[in-house]
C-alpha cells in the first residue's frame, strides 16, 4: 500500500466561552474526511508562528482552510477597513507564517475560501473588502442555502493546473463577503459569472492552488478532483 502522505489542516480557534470555558480550536470534520478520502493523512495545526518551520519538516503538503473572519486589510496595504470585517490576528499570524514556509520549500498547497484570500496575499495580492459595496450587480456570495448544494457556476480558465484538475467549469458552494481582487504573483485560474476572482495558482511551483469555495464538501466531482490531485502532488 502506497504510503499516505501527511497533509496539515490549518485550525480554527475560539475565545472562552460555547463549547469550553477555556479558549478552543476547531475545525469541520468533513475537512479531515475529504483529505482522507482523496488518500492523504490530515493532522491539526495549532497556532504556534514560531514552530512552522518544525511542523513543515514533517508534513507533505499544507491546507489553509476557511473560517468566517476575515484578513487585517493592513497585510495587503489598505490603511481603511471595511465596517464588516472581522479579524483573528493570531489565526492569521500562524497561518500566514505556515503558508510563507511552504511556498519557500514549494510544498503543495491548497487554500479554501479564506485561506485562498490568504494565498493571495502572501503571493502580494489586495483584496476587495466587501464585495456587494465594490461591485455593482454581484451575485450573492454568502450562500443562504447549505453548503452542501451548489450555488452558482464558475468558470475555470483554460491553460491553468486547475483547468487540468477539473475542466471548464465547476459548480460550486459560496460563502464569503471578500475577494481577491488583484492577484499579485499568482495567476487568476477562475470566474464567478460576475467576474469575482473564484481561484488563483502559481503555475511556477510545484502545486500551489487556492479556490473561494469549500471542496471539502465534495459539492461536485471537480471537488474531489481537487483534493486528490493536492494529495498526489504532495506524495510525490
Amino acid at each position: 500500500m502506497t504510503k499516505r502522505p501527511l497533509i496539515g489542516l490549518t485550525l480554527d480557534a475560539e475565545p472562552a466561552g460555547g463549547w469550553s470555558r477555556y479558549p478552543w480550536y476547531a475545525l469541520r470534520q468533513n475537512y479531515f474526511g475529504a483529505v482522507v478520502a482523496a488518500g492523504g493523512l490530515p493532522v491539526a495545526l495549532p497556532h504556534e508562528p514560531a514552530l512552522a518551520a518544525d511542523y513543515l519538516t514533517r508534513l507533505d503538503g499544507l491546507i489553509v482552510t476557511g473560517g468566517a473572519f476575515d484578513i487585517d486589510p493592513a497585510l495587503y496595504g489598505d490603511t481603511g477597513r471595511h465596517e464588516s470585517v472581522t479579524v483573528k490576528a493570531s489565526r492569521t499570524d500562524a497561518e500566514l507564517a505556515l503558508l510563507r514556509a511552504a511556498l519557500a520549500r514549494d510544498m503543495p498547497v491548497l487554500g479554501i475560501c479564506g485561506g485562498q484570500q490568504l494565498l493571495a496575499v502572501a503571493l502580494g495580492g489586495t483584496l476587495i473588502q466587501h464585495i456587494p459595496d465594490t461591485i455593482s450587480g454581484a451575485l450573492n456570495h454568502e450562500q443562504g442555502a447549505s453548503a452542501e448544494q451548489p450555488a452558482h457556476m464558475v468558470d475555470i480558465i483554460a491553460g491553468t493546473r486547475l483547468h487540468d484538475i477539473v475542466g471548464p467549469r465547476i459548480s460550486v458552494n459560496t460563502s464569503h463577503h471578500q475577494a481577491v481582487r488583484d492577484a499579485g504573483r499568482s495567476v487568476i485560474n477562475a470566474l464567478a459569472p460576475d467576474g469575482v476572482i473564484e481561484g488563483v495558482e502559481d503555475p511556477a511551483r510545484k502545486f500551489c492552488i487556492g479556490v473561494q469555495w469549500h471542496p471539502e464538501y465534495l459539492v461536485s466531482a471537480g471537488d474531489g478532483a481537487i483534493l486528490r490531485a493536492m494529495v498526489a502532488a504532495a506524495n510525490g
